[in-house]
């Protein structure tokens, strides 16, 4: 069998990563893409089995991810599927390290994070593309001698071929460019001292092997495999300078990196539920009438400042429904920040804390000056299942958080971070936003008319009479069409009602 060697490494002009791939790790990160998307990674991250990786002097959390590498024999421009994996020449084992120490300083290009010096160490052996099935190839991974990794590429999210595709639709895959494909649960951290083996191998090869055996082109024998592509660690002893982004950490990278709470060593986030919940009856009724309705149903009740006002969407075609979690920013004071600002603070709680269909609500003081979430943040509501975000201030990366299907409402876009106006500073309590009052558990509704503050204790009444109201608009707008005035027709008077009556009575008959 064919050996990676320095030759191989120096002819990759591109390296290129898939961010999720595998169903498994999907499911950890709690988040399925529709379509792949990518990375870049110098060709001088390339390293050989048997180097060895420095953690960069003042990281903790040095990932790996075991992961199957696709390099191109001949260029792709525009190929199509079927003919997608002729350009594959072979087939390596590879391990995608990167720090989560510099994640934050990326924008979620992975430049820092991924790409230092032997962060992409590919190897020992080639597998012959031609000699195997993309759909039967196995990728494990082993931490200290433990397999901690261990999947096949059957029910990959985007088989090789259409990455292969994919990718040639705008630029030329070249020869000896690389593709790293994604990698399965169970990616970890690995300290100084640690050891990481990554292998690829056909579906046959049993966890002992580690055979290296040759195949002739146009049939896998039982037992092809690249061999076990081998990684120490190291401690890095120089220091970052002073310029430039330096490393930091909280609880959320850690979890990331991990895989899980549990695994980093960290408590389980709490995540109770903060009133009643939403019953799925109940939700379903508020969602099929307008803010407009419940608007005037409220008022016939009395409760006139129950809609956060002065807000834009950036999903104004939805309509969301969901239960009230809240965050309460205060005016920034330097010494304070110092305290509340940093680390796990309320924000990052907030976010850690939002369950499934519920929505965090921010009360910011309708200050404009600042961000009060940004994308990295709002991607993780969306990933717990937010159904949206709420805030009377400002929105800061605002493209990505736009792009995003979770609704969020917000003042304005603002660059600067939170440290300029604000200080998170607690959750789950009754706080102002938009010139109303929201306390947590309480129901909110919103679509393209605006946001309203429903209190829990007349939501089914208010929602039955909704729809009550909505059925009998149908029959005054039927009535407008055909030619009538809307004197007395709009609102009914007695003449009228009775007409409505007798039109409810014949379309239950028909």
């Amino acid at each position: 069998m064919e050996q990676v060697t320095d030759h191989i490494l120096a002819a990759a002009r591109k390296v290129i990563a898939v961010h999720i791939n595998y169903p498994s790790r999907a499911a950890q990160r709690g988040r399925t893409p529709e379509q792949p998307s990518y990375f870049l990674k110098p060709s001088s991250s390339l390293a050989l089995t048997g180097s060895t990786v420095e953690r960069p002097a003042g990281c903790e959390l040095l990932g790996y991810e075991g992961e199957i590498a696709l390099i191109i024999g001949k260029p792709a421009r525009r190929v199509g599927l079927e003919d997608a994996w002729s350009h594959v020449e072979w087939v390596t084992a590879s391990n995608d390290l990167g720090v989560y120490d510099l994640r934050y300083a990326d924008k979620g290009s992975n430049l820092r994070s991924k790409g230092g010096d032997g962060f992409t160490p590919v190897g020992p052996g080639l597998i012959a593309a031609d000699a195997v099935d993309p759909a039967k190839l196995r990728i494990r991974a082993w931490h200290n001698g433990e397999l901690v990794q261990d999947d096949t590429t059957e029910d990959l999210l985007f088989p090789f071929a259409r990455l292969v595709a994919d990718l040639s639709q705008l630029l030329t895959l070249e020869e000896g460019d690389i593709i790293l494909t994604g990698t399965p649960a169970g990616a970890s951290v690995a300290k100084p001292g640690d050891v990481v083996e990554v292998e690829v191998s056909t579906v046959e090869v049993s966890t002992a092997e580690t055979s290296t055996s040759t195949t002739t082109a146009g049939g896998a024998a039982p037992g092809i495999t690249t061999g076990r592509l081998v990684t120490k660690v190291e401690e890095g002893t120089t220091a970052f300078a002073d310029f430039g982004a330096r490393p930091k950490t909280d609880d959320l990278q850690r979890e990331e990196a991990y895989g899980s709470r549990e695994a980093a060593g960290l408590a389980a986030a709490e995540a109770a539920a903060v009133g009643p919940v939403l019953a799925p009856e109940l939700k379903a009724k508020l969602e099929s009438v307008c803010t407009a309705t419940l608007s005037s149903q409220l008022r016939k009740r009395g409760l006139n400042n129950v809609s956060i006002d002065g807000l834009t969407s950036t999903r104004p075609e939805k309509r969301i429904v969901g239960l009230a979690r809240t965050l309460r920013y205060v005016p920034n004071r330097e010494d304070l920040f110092k305290t509340h600002g940093g680390g796990f603070n309320a924000q990052k709680r907030a976010i850690d804390l939002v369950n499934e269909g519920e929505i965090l609500v921010m009360e910011a003081r309708g200050e404009k000056g600042t961000g009060t979430i940004g994308d990295i943040l709002a991607l993780r509501a969306q990933v717990r299942g937010a159904a949206a975000i709420i805030t009377d201030g400002g929105v800061r990366d605002f493209a990505a958080v736009a792009a995003m299907d979770m609704p969020t409402y917000y003042a304005n876009p603002h660059p600067a971070v939170l440290g300029r106006r604000h200080i998170p500073w607690d959750t789950d309590i009754t706080i102002a936003c938009g010139g109303t009052t929201v306390q947590p558990g309480d129901i909110i509704v919103a679509d393209s008319d605006g946001i309203l503050v429903i209190p829990p204790a007349l939501a089914e009444e208010l929602a039955d009479d909704s729809i009550a109201q909505e059925r009998e608009e149908v029959f005054i707008a039927d009535m407008v069409q055909q030619g009538h005035s809307v004197d007395g027709l709009y609102p009914l008077n007695d003449e009228w009602r009775a007409k409505y009556e007798q039109w409810e009575t014949d379309k239950a008959n028909d």
